[in-house]
C-alpha cells in the first residue's frame, strides 16, 4: 500500500482539476438507554440531553471505513450527540430507502427514522422536486461558507458536497506515450486506434455517463452544464451523432461494458489502452495492486464532469440541530483531510480552506475539474443513448 504522500504526489502528476434498505436505528432521540438508574443524577442528565440521529449511507468498504473513522472523531468532541451509522453495502440498491423516506412523509409519520442521507446529484434533484430535503444555511452550518458557491447554487442549498471525484482518462502508458489532452484529440485517437477505447453503459456507472455527457455538451455553452431546462435537449443532436459514429471504433465494435469496473477490467487485462474512469477508483486499485503502475491518468481540457457525493437532511427529521453540528464538523479542514486520505479524491470544501501543505500537494490537481448539474436531463440522455447508440 502506498502512503498518503505517495498517492497525492501521483494524483498531482495527472493534472486533473461517491442507499439503501436497512433496519431502523434508534429514533427516540436519546442514547445511553442502558445506563443504570442508580448511576446518579449526573448520568441521568447526560442521557436525557444526548441526541441520537440515524445516518444512512452506502458505498464500498472504503466509505464505511471513512465514516467509522470520522464519527468517533466527532463524538469525542461533541459528547451530547450520538450518530447512529446505518451502512448499506454498495450494490444493494438506493431506491428502497428513498421510497421509505417518501412513504413516511406522505403518511405523516415523520422521518421514517432516516435523518441524514448520503447520495449523488440525481437523488438530490429528485428530493428537491419531491420536497424531501431541508434547506441548509451558513447560519446553522458555518462551514458551508467553505464550499464552492456555484456547487451550492446548483443544489439550491438543499445538500452539501462532502467529497468529490473526477472522471479522467486512465491509460496504459506502455502503449500510449502521449495521451489525448482535449476531447477533440480523444475522438481522433479513438478513430485512429479501433477497438482500443471503451466506455461503460452510462446508465450503469458514472464514468460512462461522464463520457457521454461531455461529448454531448462539447460544443454547447458552458452555462448549459448547469441547466436542467428540457429545452437544452434540442441542442443534443450533434453530440449524439458523434456517439453513434464512434460505435464502430470502440471496444468490440460497439460493446459497452456494465458498470465502472467493467472498463477498468478491460484496461487491467490489456484489452484496451484508454478508458474514462473515476480517479479515486484508479488510485485505489493501483494502491491495492489490482492495476499495474504503468496505468496513468490525465484530465482533458475542458475536463470531464466530476461527481460530488452529497449529504442531505430529511426535512421531516426533528434532530436538525444535532445533524447540522455533525455536517459542520464534516466540512471542517480537519475532517476533510481524513476524507482526502481515505477516499483518494477531492475535498468537499474549496482547497483554499485547506492547510497550505494540502494545497501544495494538490497543486494542479483540480485543473479542468467541472461539475455538471443537469437534473433529470441525465435520465433522458441515458434513454436516448440506449435507443440511438446502444441499439444500433
Amino acid at each position: 500500500m502506498r502512503t498518503k504522500k505517495t498517492w497525492l504526489t501521483m494524483f498531482s502528476s495527472v493534472m486533473l482539476s461517491a442507499v439503501m434498505l436497512a433496519g431502523c436505528g434508534n429514533g427516540n432521540g436519546a442514547s445511553n438507554t442502558n445506563a443504570s438508574s442508580e448511576g446518579g443524577s449526573s448520568t441521568a442528565t447526560a442521557a436525557e440531553t444526548t441526541t441520537s440521529f440515524n445516518f444512512y449511507f452506502t458505498g464500498s468498504q472504503n466509505v464505511k471505513d471513512l465514516w467509522d473513522t470520522l464519527v468517533p472523531m466527532f463524538e469525542e468532541k461533541n459528547k451530547e450527540v450520538d450518530v447512529n451509522l446505518v451502512y448499506i453495502p454498495s450494490g444493494t440498491g438506493a431506491q428502497p430507502t428513498y421510497d421509505r423516506i417518501m412513504a413516511a412523509k406522505q403518511a405523516g409519520k415523520g422521518s421514517g427514522d432516516i435523518d441524514l442521507y448520503e447520495d449523488g446529484i440525481a437523488v438530490v434533484s429528485q428530493g428537491i422536486k419531491d420536497g424531501v430535503w431541508s434547506q441548509l444555511s451558513e447560519g446553522d452550518i458555518p462551514n458551508i461558507s467553505k464550499v464552492s458557491a456555484q456547487t451550492m447554487k446548483d443544489v439550491e442549498n438543499y445538500a452539501v458536497p462532502y467529497r468529490s471525484s473526477a472522471v479522467v482518462l486512465a491509460y496504459d502508458s506502455t502503449k500510449v506515450a502521449n495521451p489525448p489532452k482535449t476531447m477533440d484529440e480523444l475522438l481522433q485517437w479513438i478513430k485512429a486506434n479501433p477497438g482500443q477505447f471503451a466506455y461503460n453503459d452510462p446508465s450503469t456507472g458514472g464514468s460512462g455517463s461522464s463520457f457521454v455527457q461531455t461529448v454531448v455538451y462539447k460544443d454547447l455553452p458552458e452555462e448549459d452544464i448547469h441547466n436542467s431546462d428540457p429545452a437544452v435537449m434540442e441542442k443534443w443532436e450533434s453530440g449524439f451523432n458523434t456517439l453513434k459514429e464512434l460505435g464502430q471504433y470502440v471496444y468490440g465494435d460497439g460493446i459497452y461494458p456494465k458498470k465502472n469496473q467493467g472498463t477498468l477490467d478491460l484496461l487491467m487485462n490489456g484489452e484496451v489502452s484508454i478508458i474514462p474512469a473515476w480517479s479515486d477508483m484508479v488510485l485505489q486499485q493501483i494502491n491495492e495492486g489490482l492495476l499495474p503502475d504503468t496505468v496513468k491518468m490525465q484530465q482533458i481540457t475542458p475536463g470531464f464532469n466530476g461527481g460530488p457525493t452529497y449529504l442531505m437532511v430529511n426535512g421531516e427529521s426533528d434532530k436538525k440541530e444535532a445533524i447540522n453540528q455533525f455536517i459542520d464538523f464534516v466540512l471542517s479542514p480537519e475532517a476533510q483531510e481524513v476524507i482526502v486520505d481515505k477516499m483518494n479524491g477531492f475535498p468537499g470544501i474549496e482547497l483554499s480552506n485547506m492547510s497550505q501543505d494540502m494545497q501544495d500537494k494538490f497543486n494542479g490537481v483540480s485543473d479542468g475539474f467541472r461539475t455538471f448539474n443537469i437534473g433529470d436531463l441525465s435520465t433522458e440522455m441515458n434513454k436516448r443513448w440506449q435507443n440511438e447508440v446502444a441499439a444500433q
